[in-house]
């Protein structure tokens, strides 16, 4: 996976946002509600380094890898940068970008998370499912 794929990959998320902060962030940063589950970093020399919150028991195991590293700032949240997006394994990634994301989006009040279930059932039916995340009944 490119950074581009990983790019609309994060879009597609139901209720997602992508939002560029320019000087002095710069980052490119991937939201549910306004809570973060994803960014790049967009000035040099870590242009394009993703990072992506990840579980503990995973944050453990990833900060092992080589071109994974704990990432700034973040790092005691679990949130963890992988240096070259291209040479990571692309179902993992996904995998760990999917659980970022429904750990974004479990943190919202209930009403945020209904807004944003019936847009996507509005604007893509079968999408939330795809997504992994529990549906009003739970099911």
């Amino acid at each position: 996976m490119n950074v581009t794929q990983l790019k609309r990959f994060c879009r597609g998320f139901p209720g997602a946002t992508e939002t560029l902060y320019e000087e002095p962030y710069n980052f490119l940063v991937y939201c549910v509600g306004g809570r973060k589950f994803a960014y790049f970093k967009t000035s040099h020399p870590e242009r394009w380094r993703f990072s992506t919150r990840v579980a503990p028991d995973r944050f453990v195991e990833l900060t092992d890898v080589p071109g994974v590293k704990p990432a700034r700032y973040r790092g005691r949240f679990h949130w963890v940068t992988i240096v070259n997006v291209a040479g990571f394994p692309a179902p993992y990634l996904t995998e760990l970008v999917e659980w970022s994301y429904r750990k974004a989006f479990a943190s919202l009040r209930n009403g945020r998370q209904r807004a944003i279930r019936a847009s996507a059932h509005c604007s893509h039916p079968g999408h939330f499912r795809s997504a992994g995340l529990p549906t009003e009944s739970g099911a």
